[in-house]
Order: C-alpha cells, then sequence, then structure tokens
C-alpha cells in the first residue's frame, strides 16, 4: 500500500489537484481520506460559539481518530468514517465504510502539521497557490457550500485562515517531497506527480 500526504493552504486547489492524481492512476486503486472528516464534533455549540471555532488550527482535528484510521487501513482493515457537517459543525450519526485500495490519499490543510501521521506517508505533497487566488475560491466556497455570508467570510479569512495559514501551515512545505505551484492548473507538476507515484508503488512490489 502507498499513503500520499496532500496537504497546503485553504483554497489552493488540493481537491483539484487529488481528483487529476487519481485519473492518472488505475482506476478503483485510490482511497481518499479528507481530514475535513476528522473535524471534532461540536453540534452541543450554541451558534455564536460555532461561528468561533477556528478549524485552521490543528488542535480542532481529532488525529487520535485519523492515526488510528490509517493505521487500519495500512492492515487492510475497512473503517468507519465520520460524516462532518459544516452547517451544524457536528458529526453525523451514520458513517461511511471506507476499504483500503493499493493508494490511500490524505488529503487536508493540516495533514503535515501532525508528526505520527506524516511518518506513515509515503510520498508528501504541498500543493502551493498565490494568497490572492487562494482567497477568492475561499469566498466562492464558503458563500456557496458552507452558506457563509460575503462579509462573514471575509471576517473569517482575516481572523482564522490568514494567521493559522501563516502559523502553521505554510511552515509544512518543509515536509514536503513534492511542491505543486499554481494548483490544480499545474499540468506539468500533477503528471510528474502521478510519475513518481507510479514509480513508488512498483518499488513497494518489487521489495
Amino acid at each position: 500500500m502507498l499513503i500520499i500526504g496532500i496537504a497546503g493552504g485553504s483554497g489552493s486547489g488540493k481537491t483539484t489537484v487529488v481528483k487529476k492524481i487519481i485519473k492518472l492512476l488505475p482506476k478503483n486503486s485510490v482511497t481518499v481520506i479528507p481530514q475535513d472528516a476528522y473535524y471534532r464534533d461540536n453540534g452541543n455549540l450554541t451558534p455564536e460559539e460555532r461561528a468561533k471555532i477556528n478549524f485552521d488550527h490543528p488542535s480542532s482535528i481529532e488525529f487520535s481518530l485519523l492515526n488510528k484510521h490509517i493505521d487500519m487501513l495500512r492492515r487492510h482493515e475497512p473503517i468507519e468514517m465520520p460524516i462532518y457537517s459544516y452547517l451544524t459543525c457536528s458529526r453525523a450519526k451514520e458513517t461511511i465504510k471506507i476499504a483500503a485500495q493499493e493508494v490511500v490519499i490524505i488529503e487536508g490543510i493540516l495533514v503535515l502539521t501532525n508528526k505520527r501521521l506524516r511518518e506513515k506517508m509515503d510520498v508528501k505533497i504541498y500543493v502551493d497557490a498565490e494568497a490572492d487566488d487562494r482567497l477568492m475560491r475561499i469566498i466562492r466556497r464558503d458563500t456557496e457550500e458552507r452558506g457563509r455570508a460575503y462579509n462573514k467570510t471575509l471576517e473569517h479569512y482575516e481572523t482564522w485562515v490568514k494567521p493559522m495559514h501563516q502559523l502553521f501551515i505554510e511552515p509544512t512545505k518543509r515536509f514536503a517531497d513534492i511542491i505543486v505551484p499554481q494548483g490544480g492548473t499545474n499540468h506539468v507538476a500533477i503528471d510528474l506527480v502521478a510519475t513518481k507515484i507510479h514509480q513508488t508503488m512498483a518499488e513497494k512490489l518489487n521489495n
């Protein structure tokens, strides 16, 4: 099994990179584990308290559960992945049963901040993008998908996203084996990443 970590700032294009990598790999050979599924359950908080949650701080992620699930997948055991809602800031009672495939991709802004998780990764990728490009994508995503008002999105970006990016996310670039500039639009870098993955998979089979 090959475990790949894909990190980068909010709105950097990580999801696009993941989708394009999957297209370049054999069909049904990839399991994607989104970090967002492992946000802590805050459904007990009031709407005012939920508005103050810092989703860009490593403490917002239940890394103990994420690490446990990756270990289970490595043993080819299925997991029950949580379902998280940004609208309620809570986990659903239901879960999604996930089976291990030949490649496991762990994707999210904070996945390279956790040492235990990093040590499980065979390939670590950082998706880089200009701050203004990321902000435009964040505004579009938060207003369309997360029901946030435009001014609240800007306020949230200024209060949490930008400072947390500088403090926790940008520094994880130094852990990356591969940096993909310009996010999902960098076709050359994505092709190189796919080639590296194929090579690493072949090496694992031969060892």
